[in-house]
C-alpha cells in the first residue's frame, strides 16, 4: 500500500482494523471506532459528529475507508477525524465517486452522497487547511461500467481497471496531515 509508511501508532479505524494490521507496521494500539455498542471489537463507541462522544488528541493515523457517504452531516464527521488526531497525525480516508446505493447502508443508517474529487477535497481543506490535503482519482468509463455491471476487477486488465479518468471518479483517495504550530 502506497501511504502504509503513515499506518503506526495509535491506529484508528470504523467498524474493524483489517487496513491497520494489513498495512501497519510499528502499531503500537489498534482502535476501533463504532457508532453503538452491538460491535464486539469497538474500542471506542462514539459518532463522528457529535466531538464530545470522541477521544480528543489520541489518534497518529485514522484510517476511514468508504465511510462519509454514509453519514449525512459528513463535514462535521470530518471535524470528528480531526479533533481525534495528535499533532503530525494523517487522515487515509476513500470516498465513493460513481456507485449504485448501497442498499444495506441506505436502509440502516442511510447513503446520502456521492462525492468528486473537487467536492471532497474542498471540504477537507475547510478543516485541515490547504495545502494539507492531497486527493487521487480511479476510475474510467470502461472500469465504471463494469462496476455498474457486477463485472468482477479480475475480468479487466491491470491497464484496463488502472487507467484514470478525471470524468469517471468511482474511487477518491484523501491524505491529509494535521500540523500544530506552537
Amino acid at each position: 500500500m502506497k501511504n502504509s509508511k503513515y499506518i503506526k501508532g495509535t491506529v484508528c479505524e470504523i467498524a474493524e482494523d483489517t487496513y491497520s494490521r494489513k498495512f501497519g507496521s510499528n502499531v503500537k494500539r489498534f482502535e476501533i471506532l463504532h457508532y453503538t455498542n452491538d460491535n464486539k471489537k469497538a474500542t471506542i463507541i462514539g459518532d463522528l459528529t457529535n466531538l464530545v462522544s470522541l477521544p480528543q488528541n489520541t489518534i497518529d493515523c485514522f484510517i476511514l475507508t468508504q465511510t462519509l457517504n454514509f453519514i449525512y452531516d459528513f463535514r462535521l464527521a470530518i471535524k470528528g477525524v480531526h479533533y481525534m488526531l495528535k499533532n503530525e497525525g494523517v487522515v487515509l480516508a476513500t470516498v465513493v465517486g460513481i456507485s449504485q446505493i448501497s442498499r444495506y447502508d441506505m436502509d440502516r443508517w442511510g447513503d446520502y452522497y456521492r462525492f468528486t474529487d473537487l467536492s471532497i477535497k474542498k471540504a477537507f481543506q475547510e478543516v485541515f487547511g490547504e495545502g494539507n490535503v492531497e486527493v487521487e482519482i480511479y476510475g474510467n468509463v470502461l472500469a465504471t461500467t463494469a462496476f455498474l455491471q457486477g463485472i468482477a476487477a479480475e475480468e479487466l486488465t491491470k491497464e484496463e481497471l488502472f487507467y484514470k479518468d478525471k470524468d469517471y471518479q468511482i474511487i477518491i483517495t484523501i491524505k491529509e496531515m494535521i500540523y500544530f504550530l506552537c
